[in-house]
């Protein structure tokens, strides 16, 4: 009986232990009672009834990745070509991911290929290539549409990889090495163009400064002999002043001292000395010296009627 009721004990504890259930964050469990869904649970600590509970599915609430296999399509010019998709899709309803679709990820694929041949199938091969995020837009749209009834959240889809066929790929690749040497000629080109433009602007800039330069010469040598004659006018001017001054104090001089005959007369004897200390061979002397003295009076009338 012991062992019995230890054995029975076990059992008891095994199944309480297996009615617990902890969910992390970022998880679900849907809930089913009887084969019915019950409920969903969140994160945190649940028990289950034992034997009538059951966890149906374990659901992640995270973002996640379906990265499919590329597919064969053909343009609307008849180019075959593989393309390869990937999508980034979240569950946010998990009972419809449980009871929506039977399987999800192999229904997303499926609907996946047959968005992109329809999308592939209106354009050519060029706007192809270069119409990426128009077609990313339009999947996009198409199956998070799609994916309501089944609980799933697109949130986006890339096109990874669009390979065209070999033969096409070698003609794109000699059009763009074509492309490259086009682009290096005319760089090449505008290079020469530019540079021969600034030589010339440069040889230009050249003869302008030199000519300045000239010119600033001719002024400063045309500012300088200016100077120069002015200076002397000033020197001239400034010497017939000095003249004209020492003349005046002279006669200032004569009429303030108060000259009389006598006085003239001695100095007209003086002048006389000189005049015989001269070069000339020949003197005249006036017979009477008194008409020298009335010469000297005379000529200090005169002084005195200049300085009047």
């Amino acid at each position: 009986m012991s062992i019995v009721l230890i054995v029975i004990v076990v059992i008891i504890v095994a199944v309480c232990i297996s009615c617990i259930r902890i969910v992390p964050q970022a998880e679900t469990m849907v809930i089913e009672r009887l084969g019915s869904y019950l409920t969903t649970w969140g994160n945190g600590l649940h028990i289950k009834l034992p034997l009538i509970d059951r966890v149906r599915a374990r659901v992640s609430l995270k973002e996640q990745v379906a990265d499919f296999p590329p597919q064969p399509v053909i343009t609307k010019d008849n180019v075959t070509m593989s393309i390869d998709s990937v999508i980034f899709y979240k569950v946010m309803d998990p009972r419809l991911y449980c009871y929506g679709v039977e399987n999800p990820i192999m229904a997303i694929e499926n609907l996946t290929a047959t968005t992109l041949r329809n999308i592939i199938g209106d354009l050519d091969l060029d706007t192809t290539l270069v119409s990426r995020d128009t077609i990313n837009a339009q999947m996009r749209a198409i199956l998070d549409e799609a994916t309501d009834a089944w609980g799933i959240k697109v949130n986006r889809v890339e096109v990874k990889n669009i390979t065209p066929p070999a033969a096409i790929r070698e003609a794109m690749e000699k059009q763009m090495k074509a492309e490259r040497e086009k682009r290096e000629a005319v760089l090449l080109a505008e290079g020469t163009k530019q540079s021969a433009i600034t030589v010339a602007e440069g040889e230009k800039q050249a003869r302008i400064l030199a000519a300045e330069a000239q010119k600033q010469t001719v002024i400063l040598a045309a500012e300088a002999e200016k100077e120069r004659q002015i200076r002397e006018a000033e020197g001239e001017a400034e010497a017939i002043r000095s003249v004209q001054q020492a003349t005046a104090d002279g006669i200032r001089m004569v009429r303030e001292a108060g000259a009389d005959n006598a006085v003239l007369t001695l100095q007209s004897f003086d002048t006389l000395k000189e005049v015989a200390n001269g070069q000339a061979t020949k003197l005249i002397i006036p017979s009477d010296m008194q008409g020298l003295a009335g010469i000297a009076s005379s000529l200090k009338e005169i002084v005195a009627d200049d300085s009047k």
